[in-house]
């Protein structure tokens, strides 16, 4: 007789914003073949070249710039978790405008809506979730991970600046996260990527790949097996903490 696959109330669960492309999207693959349960939040449709079995069944459509329509996808995803547990979440999406031609918006160019929408998007929507969410993280003994950036902490080239400070102000939610929600049993954690190989990078990134002590970009899967450790025993006393992955560009 053949082994049948698990329940959704067996395994371990995760929900991953911002999963279409990307590091998002090498983060679905790469808690999938672990054999988790994987419920995938975007802008857009469930996609229909992505890898997971339950993927349509388990994506939800939200738009995340509108508190209202967040809090209705938190209220669908606690649904969907008939066993009340969250064993990860993983705060992926975020929004960064550009000027014509792709151009950098710095804080003079920056339309205050367009501040506000990053903010919603990269800042809220994180703290809403777990917030949401916070009691089927605590029976699970859950984990969150927040996706920063490298543009949190210094002035990126291509970077606008209300996607910059809002990945900044991240950083400082994981601190104040991790204070608050550490003694739920909860840990929160940060990533925060550098140059990885993804379809949004912008021309001129071959000039800042030769200043990086590894001479070369990142990739998706390296950043979602950084993802999957934060998410597991592995790391069960790692807390409060930002990792960069980078390639040493910080240096």
């Amino acid at each position: 007789m053949p082994n049948s696959a698990p329940s959704n109330e067996s395994r371990r669960a995760m929900l991953l914003t911002g999963a279409s492309r990307g590091i998002g999207h090498a983060t679905v693959k790469r808690f999938s073949a672990a054999g988790w349960r994987v419920i995938t939040c975007s802008r857009h449709a469930f996609p229909e070249n992505c890898p997971w079995e339950m993927g349509p069944e388990d994506h939800i459509q939200v738009d995340l710039a509108d508190p209202a329509n967040t809090e209705e996808a938190i209220a669908e995803i606690r649904s969907r978790l008939e066993n009340g547990r969250l064993d990860a979440l993983v705060n992926n999406a975020g929004i960064s405008p550009k000027g014509p031609g792709g151009a950098r918006l710095g804080t003079i160019e920056t339309a205050i809506a367009d501040w506000q929408k990053v903010f919603q998007v990269n800042f809220f929507a994180p703290v809403m979730l777990a917030r949401g969410l916070r009691a089927e993280l605590e029976k699970a003994k859950g984990s969150v991970v927040n996706v920063t950036s490298i543009a949190g902490s210094r002035v990126h080239p291509f970077a606008g600046a209300a996607y910059a400070t809002s990945k900044a102000a991240l950083m400082g939610l994981t601190r104040e996260m991790a204070a608050d929600f550490g003694p739920l049993g909860i840990r929160v954690n940060a990533i925060s990527p550098g140059e990885i190989d993804t379809s949004i990078l912008s021309p001129g990134t071959d000039k800042i790949v030769a200043q990086i002590p590894m001479r070369r970009l990142g990739t998706p899967e390296e950043v979602a097996k950084a993802i999957y450790f934060l998410c597991t025993d592995q790391s069960s006393y790692v807390h409060g903490a930002e990792i960069h992955i980078n390639g040493g560009q910080h240096v």
